[in-house]
């Protein structure tokens, strides 16, 4: 199989070119963080009118399921970034603290929702049940995802998270969006079902600029004299241990606990991605004017690159696992009806 890195992905990492040459400064830099702000907050609502209550309905019933996604998400992850922040005391100069702190967040993100469906259905395993755990992580996340950082800088010793801040920031310019939009969803539904591609390409504009601002003022701020790149090497090398880590605990889990492979694909992808989608526009809300915004978003944007390449090599092992079981099966039961006729 070849891969090669896809258009956003390139335009991600020009966005990063840019800002580091040609950044934004003084009051046009003002101004793109207010516009930010704003399409952060359409983009939620967006998301809320475009959101099926069907969609949470289905699958709902398989509880085991989803308490183990919603386990190995925000309860297992958060405990197996705390270790890797640990390192900034050790290796100082490849695990500076707001890359530790980059990590904390990456840790208590939710999962994520088109990447984590996509692949469960090229899998061809537990759809229903993806939508309904990647869209619920997504939509208590948002409340989850700033009280979990808090325990784990708490824990860590990293320093102080305004928690209240973070959450009046997180209700005003996420969930009321989101449930306004989720409440014309009876008008708006129809509209952004016939417009998909025109969100996706709204959800990356608003990706690229969050990216682009944030380095711009991370850059202005010495991001690149504090961030050798010995440390960027190491978050790419964590990222790949954290992500395998995750997809061989919840295979392990699925399959010591019985559930089908179907199930099983649902739940590596689901269990172990992170959000970029959700991750980006809540780290503007969350770390709005920090000097080491650049390093905190770094390790979910190293960390999501991985799990697209290594998630499409995966997702084929699994379908041609459940389409070989599925032969089987039928195999086995074409063989015991042909035994029922000769008799």
């Amino acid at each position: 199989m070849r891969f090669r890195l896809d258009r956003f992905t390139l335009l991600l990492l020009g966005a990063i070119v840019l800002a580091s040459f040609l950044p934004v400064r003084g009051q046009a830099a003002e101004v793109m963080s207010s516009v930010g702000t704003l399409a952060v907050a359409l983009l939620f609502f967006l998301h809320g009118a475009a959101l099926s209550r069907q969609q949470i309905v289905e699958g709902a019933t398989h509880w085991r399921l989803h308490i183990v996604i919603t386990a190995l998400t925000f309860v297992f992850f958060p405990l197996a970034v705390l270790p890797v922040n640990g390192l900034q005391h050790l290796t100082p100069g490849w695990m500076p603290a707001d890359l530790g702190l980059g990590f904390l967040y990456l840790g208590v993100l939710p999962s994520a929702v088109s990447s984590s469906i996509a692949y469960t259905a090229l899998a061809k395993g537990n759809v229903p049940a993806a939508i309904c755990s990647a869209a619920a992580s997504n939509v208590f996340g948002m409340m989850l995802t700033p009280f979990l950082l808090m325990l784990l800088v708490s824990t860590a010793g990293t320093g102080d998270f305004a928690v209240l801040d973070a959450l009046q920031s997180i209700i005003l310019q996420l969930l009321l969006p989101f449930a306004v939009g989720h409440a014309l969803r009876p008008w708006l539904g129809g509209v952004l079902a016939r417009n998909e591609s025109l969100t996706s390409r709204y959800d990356q504009c608003v990706i690229w600029l969050i990216v682009y601002t944030a380095f711009s003022h991370s850059v202005v701020s010495g991001l690149w004299e504090k961030l050798p790149w010995s440390a960027v090497v190491f978050t790419i090398v964590l990222c790949f241990g954290l992500l395998g880590l995750f997809m061989l605990v919840a295979s392990l889990i699925v399959r010591k606990l019985g559930f089908s492979l179907e199930d099983e694909a649902a739940v590596v992808f689901c269990g172990s991605k992170k959000s970029l989608a959700s991750g980006l526009p809540m780290a503007q809300v969350l770390f709005a004017g920090h000097p080491g915004f650049g390093m905190i978003v770094l390790p979910i944007m190293c960390y999501n690159q991985i799990q697209v390449i290594v998630g499409a090599m995966l997702a084929q092992r699994y379908r041609m696992k459940i389409e070989q079981k599925n032969a089987d099966s039928e195999g086995v039961q074409g063989g015991a009806q042909s035994s029922v006729e000769r008799s």
